[in-house]
């Protein structure tokens, strides 16, 4: 059987065609292996490898001013909703004990403690009362811890802070003194204030002073 002649191997040195095809076949040419490619040179005009450009610095006169909406200056901030107001008729005798039912309610239906201020417009409550026995600083220690049902008079009203509900007892006292704790407490107030006592001094007062 004759043998047919091997054809030659072709190294990766050899360039270009083979001087003698094999079987008459054309051999293909080899490619050479792409090696790393020289930079192009820079075009005329144009620049190099881009390279990140510099932030403008615009000057005033690139700054074009907003021009002013047609309703003029901006709008105040909307101011918060005002509280949920609610009267419990009861007189200057029953006003504190009707604040105390209001507090226990506002408690059964999940109020925490910390959320509640009472303000009397007459005599202290007897919790403040005690407190107060141990001195200004422990009362108000008591107020700025804030995990518990507040009480002040009229005095300290201005110095107590807001609270989610705020009740009145408007037992007593001069009626300058409802007049002036009233606007007071709705101020206090941040979503309902509940104010105990005689109807008509209390419409008089929130009628006039919210």
């Amino acid at each position: 059987m004759p043998l047919i002649p091997e054809e030659p191997q072709i190294h990766e040195s050899a360039q270009g065609p083979r001087a003698t095809p094999a079987s008459g076949r054309t051999a293909p040419t080899p490619r050479p292996v792409p090696g790393p490619r020289p930079a192009a040179p820079s075009r005329p005009g144009r620049p190099g490898p881009l390279r990140p450009t510099p932030p403008v610095q615009r000057t005033p006169r690139d700054v074009v001013p907003a021009k002013p909406g047609p309703s003029g200056p901006a709008a105040p901030a909307a101011t918060a909703a005002s509280p949920q107001i609610q009267l419990v008729p009861a007189s200057a005798e029953g006003a504190l004990d009707a604040a105390e039912e209001a507090v226990d309610l506002l408690l059964d239906s999940g109020r925490a403690p910390g959320d509640v201020l009472v303000i009397t417009t007459g005599a202290q409550h007897p919790w403040a009362e005690h407190e107060l026995s141990f001195g200004e600083a422990s009362y108000w220690a008591q107020h700025d811890a804030g995990d518990d049902v507040f009480y002040a008079d009229a005095a300290q009203a201005s110095r107590a802070a807001s609270r989610p509900v705020v009740v009145v007892a408007v037992n007593g006292g001069p009626a300058s003194v409802a007049a002036a704790v009233l606007p007071l407490a709705h101020a206090r107030a941040g979503a309902l204030l509940i104010v105990c006592g005689d109807p008509q001094q209390i419409n008089s007062v929130l009628g006039a002073g919210v």
